[in-house]
């Protein structure tokens, strides 16, 4: 029993599905349109969150906003409230480069619990050197997937097929979502008027070079069903877990059995 009031500790091997998910936000220029009501980056938003809410627990979530470069907002995390956070900070910025923006989403990670993927650009990161990532063997993350939300413009490079063709190959599939539509509208970016219209032929072949699926904004809500074709993996993971309890039942355990032997023994109890 006085053990068992020291509260003792033991470390347990227990296995957990595990799997991630990276929400990557169009936040260029164009996502200020408002031929999807109210803004493409509201509704892009909107149909993030709801997602995110519907994730459970052993589902760690990142998110990467991307303009010109690839902007790290969150690392994958099961904690939804800092996820949910990170949603709501995105507001629309620069140019667009979808590859950019898949490619930050594609490099292995440093750290031992988000080994799948790793967002290594920072604002800025353009102008100083990046480090290069180290190759890994096809099928390495089969375990995460590439949320895409865009409204598919692309005006900068890398070509995003060539990248999208990188992540397949490490095992990543990337679901595609639709912002805007296809006849467009015009926005004002730093005075001047630009015609921005959804490219749904470039999401979609994203989508198919990466075994994932394309979803128009309005079908947002099926976001929900990217869950069911993730591929967890089940890992083993050692974890402290309190064991009073045990030590606990053996003392009472061994008063009862105390309190027996006295009662047969002397014919009394202690």
């Amino acid at each position: 029993m006085v053990v068992a009031l020291a509260r003792p500790q033991g470390v347990v091997s227990l296995p957990r599905q595990e799997g991630t998910v990276i929400l990557a936000f169009d936040v260029s220029g164009s996502m200020a349109a408002d031929d999807l009501k109210p803004t493409r980056i509201a509704a892009a938003k909107a149909a993030a969150i709801d997602f995110v809410q519907q994730q459970p627990s052993s589902v760690a979530i990142g998110v990467v906003a991307f303009s010109d470069s690839g902007l790290s907002v969150q690392a994958p995390t099961n904690d939804q409230a800092s996820v949910l956070s990170a949603i709501n900070r995105l507001a629309p910025e620069r140019g667009t480069s979808l590859g950019e923006g898949i490619r930050a989403r594609c490099r292995p990670s440093r750290s031992p619990s988000h080994r799948r993927a790793e967002l290594l650009q920072q604002p800025h990161a353009r102008s100083r050197p990046t480090p290069t990532p180290t190759p890994v063997p096809a099928g390495t993350h089969t375990s995460a997937v590439i949320v895409l939300l865009s409204d598919g413009e692309n005006n900068e490079s890398p070509d995003p097929a060539t990248v999208a063709q990188a992540a397949a190959d490490q095992g990543i599939r990337i679901f595609t979502v639709g912002l805007g539509s296809p006849a467009g509208t015009t926005v004002n970016l730093n005075g001047f008027q630009v015609h921005t219209q959804l490219n749904e032929p470039l999401l979609q072949q994203i989508a198919d070079t990466t075994q994932g699926s394309y979803f128009r904004a309005e079908d947002a809500a099926q976001l929900h069903s990217i869950y069911a074709n993730l591929d967890t993996r089940l890992i083993v993971e050692p974890q402290k877990i309190e064991v009073t309890s045990l030590f606990a039942g053996a003392g009472i355990l061994l008063l009862a059995a105390g309190g027996m032997t006295s009662l047969l023994w002397l014919g009394r109890l202690p």
